[in-house]
């Protein structure tokens, strides 16, 4: 690491031209090749997915996204002349639009069951000649603007659909610009030095942005989701920051000390540049655990953000130092440097509130701890409440057209008209074609149906589907429970005595297969990723106890995240008052992906925490002062890495996307409960309890284990030194021995 600083700071205009080039090279790659993200949820081998399958086999004209135009009359009904004078040459003018393959509309003799029962509210359906990930924006901004012009007094037009949802994305990273501000308020506060301050921000930002435009290239590679990008940005801007704060705050510290800025860069670098690498390591190996679930839609969010942090990490070690040699001893602000210059350097020792709370831990570690563990267990009790399932249209915030459009279509249709269920067959045989023309009448009998479709065969006769309208709305449990039944009950017993195979589709038999697949490898999953986390800080810190007590923490911590994004997005507290729109289920792939994110930005603070304290344990061998010093010395910063953090992530509840709306708050949850809970007072309480027993480790697995150290060489004493430091130690009263 130290290598690595040094020819960075000799060259520091090569190592920050070579970062702009990379930047600019992504970039106009990404502009050039544009992108090509897809939302693919379907899992191969599943029912749904086999529908999937045969429907687009079978029946080649229902390539096209389909969306929906819903128009609401007041004063008179949606048959009056007027009206549909009016709704007709729109429906027209929109069926002549680029990108518009055709449009069905219900004032034609087929189209009565297009509107609703008391007439004051009809839909029309438009099919694209693509799917929503290709097509253009202004397309679908085109349809949206024909169709809203023809509302008036008495009449409202919504729509609905993928397609129509791209006009509602913000079109301005409104979210970013508002994190990044912030944490620039909150780097200037902690450094008082506008330089220093805005070097995290620079870093941060290089390094994103390169990453940013690396995904959009990812995408010609392999499956990436559309929000994998701002998940990649999410994370990037947070870590990056963070980890460019904690070398800067070593830098200063060096200056402080008297070091030269060439040398405190360095020695920066190589002490908490070290730690930062081994931090990135365990947040990408965390999202790589991702690849164990061998789902082809999470792998490209797992590569994605594991692309981000290894740029991060990597702009932290090289670009920062390079630099910071630029701006010299600006680094320090004025008081420090006129301080500096008249009294030299000075020993730097924990004073303040961080010294009297590390002091106040020590004290009190049984009541602390006890309060933490309150805490954390109520926050994660409605965690036990989470509900997999599809969030829609429907969840959409209300000033929305796409949440009124669902609203209308639910008030005159009823809810499940939002989300049918498609159920397609394979048919070889007269028999099997009978049993198919019976199937919708069977269908109509079962409880939880709202209406069925007549059966649609292919032109060769050999694949065939009915559409089944659910009285439940596509989230809810009702229509789970109507998919499982379908599927273990009634289809099973049409299919007997043919070769009949059907299949239930649909949005939410896609989206409880997909939970199911999940929920089935999630264990595995979990354990990968605790295994090779404590694995790791097994190598690190050579303790079976810290690895241990760093599992629990982050299983306490997602937990506890995992029950705040609960509340308010599956129970809807505040849903609605923060623009979220209302309650609903909790996508099935979020857990996999917060847990990935969310074990590695905890591995993170344990990392600074813990290694500090070992750091102190190897030069005295004194477990309380260890404790207490490094809390002393680290939760400063910890503490405004967590704050710079939180608020980048609550901006993102800005970004108009209900799903990274959900990282964010969950990711703010579990840095905050996580620095200002676990971090500072449960785990330094723990840590008083079990005394020397945090850093045993057997002989014989100590002589076995490889050696890597997150700490700087030098701190290795011999035992003879830790054991001499120890009982010296023990001589000196607490009061002292807290610097």
């Amino acid at each position: 690491m130290a290598a690595i600083a040094r020819w960075c700071i000799r060259h520091r205009l090569l190592a920050v031209l070579i970062w702009l080039l990379a930047l600019g090279g992504a970039a106009t790659a990404a502009g050039f090749a544009g992108s090509a993200y897809s939302n693919d949820y379907e899992v191969p081998g599943t029912e749904s997915g086999r529908a999937t399958e045969l429907l687009k086999s079978g029946f080649t004209d229902l390539g096209g996204d389909t969306d929906t135009v819903v128009w609401h009359t007041t004063d008179s009904t949606v048959r009056a002349a007027d009206v549909m004078q009016t709704m007709t040459r729109t429906l027209h003018a929109i069926e002549q639009l680029p990108g518009v393959g055709g449009v069905t509309g219900p004032y034609g003799g087929s189209g009565a069951g297009q509107i609703s029962a008391d007439g004051h509210t009809a839909y029309a359906t438009i099919t694209f000649d693509q799917q929503a990930d290709d097509i253009p924006v202004q397309q679908a901004r085109a349809v949206v603007d024909t169709a809203k012009a023809a509302a008036g007094d008495g009449l409202q037009v919504e729509l609905g659909g993928s397609a129509v949802a791209l006009t509602e994305a913000p079109s301005a990273h409104l979210s970013e610009a508002i994190g990044v501000v912030v944490a620039a308020v909150v780097l200037f506060l902690a450094f008082g030095s506008l330089a220093a301050s805005l070097l995290p921000i620079a870093t941060a930002l290089v390094s994103v942005g390169t990453a940013y435009a690396g995904i959009v290239l990812l995408g010609h590679l392999m499956t990436v989701a559309d929000f994998a990008p701002m998940l990649g940005m999410l994370i990037g801007l947070g870590v990056g920051i963070d980890y460019a704060l904690f070398i800067v705050t070593r830098h200063r510290s060096g200056l402080r000390r008297g070091m030269s800025v060439a040398e405190a860069a360095q020695n920066a670098v190589a002490t908490t540049g070290r730690a930062v690498v081994f931090a990135g390591a365990t947040v990408c190996i965390a999202l790589l655990g991702m690849l164990i679930l061998r789902l082809g839609f999470l792998n490209g969010v797992a590569i994605a953000a594991s692309l981000t942090v290894v740029l991060t990490v990597a702009a932290s070690v090289t670009l920062l130092p390079a630099l910071l040699s630029f701006i010299g001893i600006r680094a320090l602000n004025r008081r420090e440097r006129k301080q500096l210059a008249e009294h030299g350097p000075q020993p730097e020792l924990p004073t303040g509130f961080a010294a009297r709370w590390s002091a106040f831990v020590e004290r009190h570690p049984k009541l602390l701890g006890a309060v933490a563990a309150v805490v954390m267990l109520v926050l994660a009790l409605p965690t036990f409440a989470l509900h997999l399932g599809s969030s829609d249209q429907g969840n959409n915030a209300a000033s929305s057209t796409t949440r009124q459009a669902y609203d209308l279509l639910a008030d005159g249709f009823g809810p499940g008209v939002n989300g049918p269920l498609t159920i397609a067959a394979q048919l070889d045989g007269a028999d099997d074609r009978l049993a198919m023309d019976g199937l919708p009448a069977t269908l109509r009998a079962i409880d939880g149906v709202a209406s069925v479709s007549p059966v649609t065969y292919n032109n060769s006769g050999d694949a065939a589907f009915v559409t089944v309208v659910p009285a439940s709305s596509p989230q809810s449990r009702e229509t789970s429970a109507l998919v499982d039944r379908l599927r273990t009950d009634v289809l099973p017993h049409t299919e007997e005595n043919t070769s009949l195979h059907a299949y239930v589709g649909g949005a939410t038999a896609g989206y409880d297969d997909f939970a199911r697949i999940i929920i089935g490898k999630l264990p595995l999953f979990v354990g990968a990723v605790i295994g090779l986390g404590c694995l790791l800080l097994l190598l690190a810190f050579r303790s079976i106890g810290i690895p241990l007590k760093a599992a629990a923490m982050n299983v306490a911590a997602v937990a506890s995240s995992f029950g705040v994004v609960v509340a308010i997005f599956q129970w809807g507290w505040g849903s609605e008052l923060l623009g979220l729109g209302s309650a609903g289920p909790i996508e099935p792939f979020l857990p996999v992906i917060m847990v990935s994110v969310l074990f590695g930005l905890s591995m993170d603070y344990q990392v600074f925490l813990v290694g500090r304290m070992y750091e102190e344990w190897l030069e005295t061998g004194d477990n309380r002062r260890a404790v207490r010093v490094g809390l002393a010395e680290t939760s400063r910063v910890i503490n405004s890495a967590a704050v710079i953090m939180i608020s980048v992530f609550l901006a993102f509840v800005l970004s108009g996307d209900r799903v990274i709306a959900m990282f964010g708050i969950a990711l703010a949850a579990a840095v905050a409960l996580d620095a200002f809970v676990l971090r500072t007072l449960l785990v330094p309480a723990l840590m008083h309890m079990l005394g020397g027993a945090n850093w045993w480790l057997p002989r014989r697995l100590d002589r076995w284990l490889p050696r890597i150290s997150i700490e700087p060489p030098d701190c290795r004493a011999p035992h003879a030194k830790i054991l001499s430091a120890r009982s010296s130690e023990d001589d000196e009263p607490a009061a002292q021995r807290v610097h």
